[in-house]
């Protein structure tokens, strides 16, 4: 069905008025939503059933008619909006003008921890926003069974880091908790071996293959300093990623991205292809 751009909504209709006001955390959790911005964040709650309304200009109907379609066939309640509403909504230079009012994707972590149980990602007291979505889309291609955010995190359902998750957000459980001891102590409950990932370990990634076998969690440290030594006393193992360079450390991300693909080849069996094995 086409949609009508006679009488788009504007940036003071009620409607974006409060849309807009979900950038802040505030409005997240009192109206229980979020906002998601993005052919691939858009794309991913339309067909995981998480969009109830769709905000699309003119210019992103015709570039997005697929997921306008999809979202139809999901019930999905779809807005004709002006450009200048876009801007509203968007908390980026140059948006693509298509919006979902989501409803709330996380978890606590007794949920997340129902399914299935053989590695899970954990950011303990990450604040930056990109670090937090890159994060989840890298547990989500590297197969994990999901995130827990730990601590005083970044909200894993603001703009920034949904829109860095690149629609993985929806593909995977991501669970958040203020209490990094509990969350360890859960994990250990089910069976996971706490891994810490610090300057100093007792073993190299390199040689994680035997302990990385076992069903456990990665622990990630805050950007800027890392795991308290409090929590990572608490890990199983003590993981250190060997630098040959002069680098002081990796980011978050980058250090992720290497422990987590490490975890998917000794959980994973694949051919040549990269294809998983039956």
């Amino acid at each position: 069905m086409a949609l009508d751009f006679s009488q788009p909504f504007t940036e003071r209709t009620p409607r974006i008025v409060n849309a807009a006001k979900l950038h802040r955390a505030a409005a997240r959790r009192k109206a229980n939503a979020f906002l998601a911005e993005g052919e691939n964040a858009v794309e991913a709650a339309v067909a995981t059933g998480a969009a109830t309304d769709l905000f699309v200009t003119e210019r992103a109907a015709q570039r997005f008619a697929e997921i306008l379609t999809t979202a139809e066939y999901m019930n999905v309640y779809t807005h004709a909006i002006t450009e200048k509403a876009a801007e509203h909504l968007s908390d980026t230079v140059n948006t693509t003008g298509i919006f979902a009012l989501c409803k709330p994707v996380t978890w606590t972590v007794k949920q997340a921890l129902k399914g299935y149980n053989d590695f899970w990602a954990v950011g303990v007291e990450t604040s930056d926003p990109g670090n937090a979505g890159t994060l989840i889309r890298i547990a989500d291609a590297m197969g994990a069974d999901g995130v827990i955010f730990a601590g005083e995190t970044v909200d894993p359902q603001s703009p920034k880091v949904v829109r860095s998750t690149a629609g993985s957000l929806f593909h995977v459980p991501v669970a958040r908790d203020k209490d990094t001891k509990a969350v360890i102590s859960q994990l250990k409950d089910k069976g996971l071996k706490i891994i810490a990932t610090v300057v100093d370990g007792d073993v190299a990634l390199d040689y994680t293959g035997e302990i990385l076998a076992q069903p456990h969690a990665w622990l990630f440290g805050n950007e800027a300093h890392g795991l308290d030594p409090e929590i990572a006393a608490l890990a199983d193992y003590t993981v250190t990623i060997p630098i040959q360079g002069s680098a002081e450390s990796l980011n978050l991300a980058t250090a992720a991205a290497m422990c987590l693909w490490e975890s998917s080849k000794a959980q994973y069996v694949v051919d040549e292809r990269g294809n998983q094995a039956e």
